[in-house]
C-alpha cells in the first residue's frame, strides 16, 4: 500500500521554523519511502485566522522547495463531511462551561497544560447560561480507551478519560478541530501523521473519534518542537523566525534547509535543497528534546 502523509498548515499567521522543521520531517519521509505528500489548508473558523495568510504560508512553502499531490484541500470547503460525523457520534451533549471553569476544577494545573474536563455538563438538566453557545462533548465509555503506540514518542499509556475527559467535537455548528483532522486524513487515505508533540495529549481522543466512526486510525510520529534558549516554545519573544522574515533578510533558502537538517543529525551545506536532503532521511537521528534554536545556527 503506498503511503500517504500530508502538510496541514493554519493560517494563524506567517510560518516559522518550527512549522518548517515538522514539514521538513514529514515530506522527507514520505519521499523517502515514495508515498504521497498532501496539502490541506486548517482553515475552520478560528479567532486567529489572519486573511492572506494562506497565500503567503504557501509561498513561503513553494520558496523552500516544497511540493505536494494533487490539489490544495481546505476544510472550509469540507463542513457537510464534518456535519455528518457529527451526526454519526450522537448523543452529543452540551456545555456551557468556560476556559476559566474547567481551570478552576484542576487540581494545580500547570501552565501550558492540557485541561482536563470534569464533566460538569453532562446530564446537567437546563443550562446555567442559555445566551452562551455550547461546545457540543462527547461523553466517553468504558470502552472509549484511545491509548495508542506513537511511533516517535512512544507508548501513550493513558486513556482519552485520564488525559482530556469529555472532549469537545463541535462549538454551536462548527466542527472542532479534534473532529476535523480525523474526518479529513481518514477520507484522504492518509497512512502517517507527522506533527509536533503539543498535540500528543489529545490524540487520544482523536484515536476514540477513528473507533467511534468507524475508520482506522493512521500511524503518529509526534515530533519535538523548536524552542527559544529559555526552553519555551518558540515565539516572538525570541525574535523574528518568520521565513518569510529570512526572506526579506536575503537568507537563501539553503541555508534555512541546512540548519534544520543538521538539528535532525544529517549533514547538509549552506547550498542544499530539500530534495538533496532526501537520501539523509533517517528517524532515528532525531534527538527526542526540544531543539534550542538561535539565529547563529544559520
Amino acid at each position: 500500500m503506498k503511503r500517504i502523509g500530508r502538510l496541514a498548515p493554519s493560517p494563524t499567521g506567517a510560518l516559522h521554523l518550527g512549522n518548517i522543521r515538522t514539514f521538513l520531517i514529514a515530506w522527507l519521509q514520505m519521499r523517502r519511502a515514495g508515498g504521497k505528500v498532501l496539502m490541506r489548508i486548517e482553515d475552520l473558523d478560528h479567532p486567529k485566522h489572519k486573511a492572506g495568510a494562506d497565500a503567503g504560508l504557501l509561498e513561503d512553502l513553494v520558496w523552500l522547495g516544497f511540493d505536494w499531490d494533487g490539489p490544495v484541500l481546505r476544510q472550509s470547503a469540507r463542513l457537510p463531511l464534518y456535519r455528518d460525523a457529527l451526526r454519526r457520534l450522537a448523543p452529543l451533549y452540551p456545555c456551557f462551561c468556560s476556559r476559566a471553569d474547567i481551570q478552576g476544577a484542576q487540581s494545580a494545573p500547570h501552565p501550558g497544560e492540557v485541561l482536563r474536563y470534569p464533566g460538569t455538563c453532562r446530564g446537567r438538566a437546563r443550562p446555567p447560561a442559555p445566551d452562551r453557545v455550547p461546545a457540543w462533548r462527547l461523553p466517553l465509555t468504558a470502552q472509549d480507551d484511545g491509548r495508542y503506540v506513537d511511533a516517535f514518542a512512544g507508548a501513550q499509556t493513558q486513556t482519552a478519560a485520564q488525559r482530556t475527559g469529555d472532549f469537545v467535537v463541535a462549538r454551536g455548528e462548527d466542527p472542532a478541530y479534534a473532529l476535523a483532522v480525523v474526518v479529513d486524513d481518514a477520507a484522504t487515505g492518509v497512512t502517517d501523521v507527522v506533527r509536533g508533540d503539543d498535540i500528543l495529549p489529545v490524540t487520544p481522543a482523536q484515536i476514540v473519534l477513528y473507533h467511534r466512526l468507524g475508520l482506522t486510525p493512521p500511524t503518529f510520529w509526534h515530533m519535538p518542537l523548536v524552542v527559544g534558549p529559555d526552553g519555551r516554545r518558540l515565539a516572538k519573544r525570541h525574535g523574528d523566525t518568520r521565513i518569510a522574515a529570512y526572506r526579506a533578510a536575503g537568507v537563501p533558502p539553503g541555508r534555512i534547509l541546512a540548519a534544520l537538517a543538521r538539528s535532525c543529525g544529517w549533514k547538509a551545506s549552506p547550498d542544499t535543497t530539500l530534495r538533496d536532503l532526501i537520501p539523509c532521511f533517517d528517524l532515528s537521528t532525531i534527538p527526542h528534546e526540544p531543539f534550542v534554536w538561535h539565529d547563529a545556527l544559520l
